[in-house]
């Protein structure tokens, strides 16, 4: 008998597990952000991307943290918090309720592709909650890793959403161009298609009052730290994402103690 642990795992799981009973407890359990919390804030946190920099009090110093192991220091850097919070908020719940799930970027760069992954290096679809679904934890590897599970999930977000990301590291989209429109084996027939665009995936979360809250709180942090936020706030970058996404803010005016947080 061949040594397992030289096979491909993946091939080993999906000899066990086809890839459409994978992608079948996928879509039973993703939840989404509603189209309309999408469209009210494409994405909440514009001055974060996969690997940024942090800094405190209002963004004047370095954000420091030590190693526990080594007890070595180092600024802290930006892995998935903030796009975690987006979805969280987006989603009308908070990060001790939902335990043992995680966030998945859908139009990230595939490991196997060996590179960064420049999409969500990009501070315009980092925390655009179009870019993201929630899935329980332990289905996170399949998204990260099985291509054809990854174009399902981009195939329903491009029709719940109608938007797809034109990051150049995507190249051209193959399910945009292709005029065969074929859909990968097993793809859920409840989730919306070029031969059914109105479906509404299951899992979509209804938007709460406190989502529409959160929006309005989140509009207003970035106004605030627009005009008053310190020297290390990127504005520049900011006003590019705002701009990209057509996103008004207003930036408040007068004494520094009248805004809000």
């Amino acid at each position: 008998m061949p040594n397992v642990v030289e096979q491909d795992g993946i091939r080993i799981l999906a000899n066990q597990l086809p890839v459409k009973e994978m992608l079948r407890l996928v879509a039973l359990t993703a939840r989404w952000v509603h189209v309309d919390v999408f469209q009210a804030l494409p994405v909440w946190y514009p001055e974060f991307h996969r690997g940024s920099l942090g800094f405190k009090h209002d963004w004047t110093e370095p954000q420091m943290n030590r190693s526990q192991s080594t007890g070595a220091t180092s600024q802290w850097v930006e892995s998935n918090t903030n796009a975690n919070t987006a979805l969280t908020c987006a989603l009308g719940t908070s990060s001790k309720k939902r335990r043992n799930w995680s966030c998945c970027h859908i139009w990230g760069t595939p490991k196997a592709a060996g590179e960064s992954n420049a999409v969500i290096r990009d501070p315009k679809f980092f925390s655009c909650t179009a870019n993201m679904v929630l899935l329980p934890t332990p289905l996170k590897a399949f998204t990260d890793e099985i291509p054809s599970i990854k174009n399902a999930l981009r195939i329903c977000a491009f029709h719940y959403y109608r938007w797809f990301c034109d990051h150049p590291a995507l190249g051209n989209w193959e399910y945009l161009n292709d005029n065969r429109r074929e859909l990968p084996d097993g793809y859920p027939n409840k989730w919306p298609s070029w031969e059914h665009p109105n479906l509404i995936p299951p899992g979509v979360v209804d938007p709460s009052t406190r989502v529409w809250k959160a929006i309005e709180r989140r509009k207003r942090r970035i106004g605030r730290d627009l005009r008053e936020a310190g020297e290390h706030y990127p504005r520049d970058s900011v006003r590019n994402v705002l701009s990209y996404w057509e996103i008004e803010i207003e930036e408040p005016t007068g004494n520094k103690e009248n805004t809000v947080e």
